[in-house]
């Protein structure tokens, strides 16, 4: 993931079997895309990986980078591109042993630089700050606030990613204030037209 401006970042809906990888090829042939995050909830890691190879190979052709969601060992046994972390999915030090220097890894940091500053220092590539909108993707218990975004990219060249509830109608004072990736999902997989109109809609905005 290259700093480059604001960048979409796509995470996926936690049902990705049946058509979702003819949706996430719409996507991704609609415009550019830094990432993909593969999030998948209660099934086991075999499972998982099966899920995961194919859309790792869309991905791949589209020169994306493929990011697994809390899974060190999921992440490494996809030789995947990267792995992002909840504040109880793992250590930061540990993903970097396990999945080489050149992984990308991201740390959740709700609205805390706090915790962002820590996870930086461990060397974490980026963090992510959420969620600034209501979201039904996942249950929201931490409000962010813009000025999150604001002060941490004045202090520190850390990637910063914000997330939650984004959509192309608000996601404008996000740019504004300097987030270097937009995690989106629901509002690109949910969307009326089509995810291949939402991915249009977003880079609109970005160009």
């Amino acid at each position: 993931m290259t700093d480059i401006g604001c960048q979409l970042y796509l995470i996926s809906p936690l049902d990705v079997g049946g058509a979702f990888p003819e949706k996430l090829e719409q996507a991704l042939s609609a415009g550019p895309v830094a990432a993909f995050q593969f999030r998948v909830k209660g099934i086991d890691q075999h499972e998982a990986a099966s899920l995961a190879v194919p859309l790792q190979e869309i991905c791949a052709r589209h020169d994306v980078a493929f990011i697994v969601n809390d899974s060190i060992s999921l992440a490494k046994r996809l030789k995947a591109d990267g792995v992002h972390l909840g504040q109880g999915d793992g250590d930061v030090r540990d993903a970097r042993a396990q999945l080489g220097r050149d992984a990308q890894i991201g740390v959740t940091c709700h609205n805390s630089r706090h915790l962002a500053m820590e996870a930086a220092e461990a060397g974490a590539d980026y963090v992510a700050f959420g969620a600034f909108f209501p979201t039904s993707t996942k249950e929201v218990e931490h409000i962010a606030e813009l000025d999150t975004v604001e002060k941490w990219v004045l202090v520190t060249e850390i990637t910063c990613v914000a997330i939650g509830g984004i959509t192309p109608d608000n996601a404008k004072p996000l740019i504004d204030a300097g987030a270097d990736f937009l995690a989106v999902s629901g509002a690109v997989w949910n969307h009326p037209q089509g995810p291949a109109e939402a991915v249009k809609a977003f880079n609109a905005l970005l160009a």
